[in-house]
């Protein structure tokens, strides 16, 4: 692990001003016995060697690197190659920290895993996981979300789990998180929630964040085993932002521009758009510390983006730090810059990517004309799948791709 890594968080979870865990009364003890936990478990080598099993015969891991030769040459410039996150099981990036949440409920003693969901990938990566361990499954989902993306909805039902409609508020995720939140009060004795992005209370921005870092690690060492060097450019969408920390984490000591896309939906206004760190503060959400998007009485706003696992008010809050630091740089894309990533690759790679990747595809299809003899590699975080029908239903078949 990198030297990054082992200093970030602190002990008590802070990634410099953000992070933490405010948490109510009933809830402390809970959240300090996951923390240890984890300490004892992931410096195990059972648990190490039992988590690689899984992901080598199981997930499929490792999943490939694919160099995007017709992309490239239509956008002409840079060279865009991509981590296949959307070859791992169940779809997406997802399962990486899922099958190790369910290991870390297994030694814990838990018997059910419960969890909220945008996209719906995080709910089937851990219907998947608790199916596998033998556990009880309750996902929250907001209804907007479902009505998106029913083919998730229809795929965890299969695995078993209980989902959860959420019809307050904004019906999607923020609210789902509130929802599964109320939940597992009543069952933490017997329940993990398996909060599934670097977002939450400690330990879970780390947990998480670690648990996707062999993505990172994969990553490095199939760019390098393929062109002989590192890329010079690595993006990852961001709404939570699980899928960037892992592929980040595996450059950060490297002299790597690393570049976080943010959802900018339709337009700047406030509720048109997901875009935390260009338009947000700081500010409280969901037991941490972060950037959030707060709406004129200082609570979090409403948010939209076509890709509804990153219509989030918040930012993990690593994120965070990495871009009060410097480290990383967060910039955008809109949803129509998405949508035409989305049907572009479709079209040129034969490769279906998740509405949430299209806004790290559509960065490098951006980018790559102004840096003639780069590289450029996206995390494409998801397939899609789960999208499929929403896109087409309601924006056609991309025709002038």
């Amino acid at each position: 692990m990198s030297a990054y890594l082992k200093s970030h968080p602190t002990h008590d979870g802070f990634f410099g001003p953000y992070g933490g865990a405010m948490l109510p009364p009933p809830l402390e003890p809970h959240f300090a016995a996951i923390r240890e936990a984890y300490g004892r478990i992931s410096k195990s080598a059972d648990f190490i060697a039992e988590l690689r099993y899984i992901r080598k015969h199981f997930q499929g891991r490792p999943t490939p690197v694919s160099h995007l030769k017709n992309l490239s040459a239509l956008c002409g410039g840079a060279q865009i190659y991509a981590k296949r996150e959307d070859l791992n099981h169940t779809g997406a990036h997802k399962l990486n920290h899922c099958m190790a949440e369910g290991l870390l409920a297994r030694f814990m003693g838990k018997t059910k895993l419960m969890a909220e969901t945008g996209a719906g990938q995080h709910g089937v990566a851990l219907a998947t996981a608790a199916a596998y361990f033998g556990m009880e499954c309750e996902i929250h989902m907001g209804e907007i979300d479902i009505a998106k993306e029913a083919p998730n909805v229809t795929r965890m039902k299969l695995l078993g789990a209980t989902v959860v409609p959420v019809g307050f508020g904004g019906r999607s995720l923020k609210e789902a998180v509130d929802s599964c939140f109320q939940s597992y009060l009543a069952q933490a004795d017997t329940a993990l929630f398996a909060i599934g992005s670097v977002v939450g209370p400690h330990p879970f921005p780390m947990m998480v964040r670690d648990f996707q870092h062999v993505v990172g690690v994969e990553a490095r060492e199939q760019f390098l085993e393929m062109t002989g060097e590192l890329p010079d450019m690595v993006a990852a969408c961001v709404g939570g932002g699980s899928n960037a920390m892992g592929i980040f984490s595996g450059f950060l000591d490297d002299e790597v521009a690393l570049y976080g896309i943010e959802p900018c939906g339709t337009s700047s206004k406030l509720g048109d758009h997901a875009a935390t760190i260009a338009y947000g503060e700081d500010g409280d959400i969901h037991g941490f510390r972060t950037m959030v998007l707060k709406d004129a009485e200082g609570n979090p706003a409403p948010v939209h983006t076509v890709a509804s696992g990153l219509d989030y008010p918040g930012v993990g809050p690593e994120h965070a730090f990495l871009h009060r630091s410097g480290r990383v740089t967060y910039t955008g894309a809109d949803d129509r810059e998405a949508l035409a990533a989305f049907f572009a690759l479709s079209r040129h790679e034969g490769i279906i990517p998740a509405l949430e990747s299209a806004h790290a595809v559509a960065f490098a299809m951006r980018e790559a004309k102004a840096h003639p003899g780069k590289s450029i590699l996206v995390n494409l975080s998801g397939r899609g799948d789960k999208d499929i029908d929403y896109v087409t239903q309601t924006f056609g078949f991309g025709e002038t791709a």
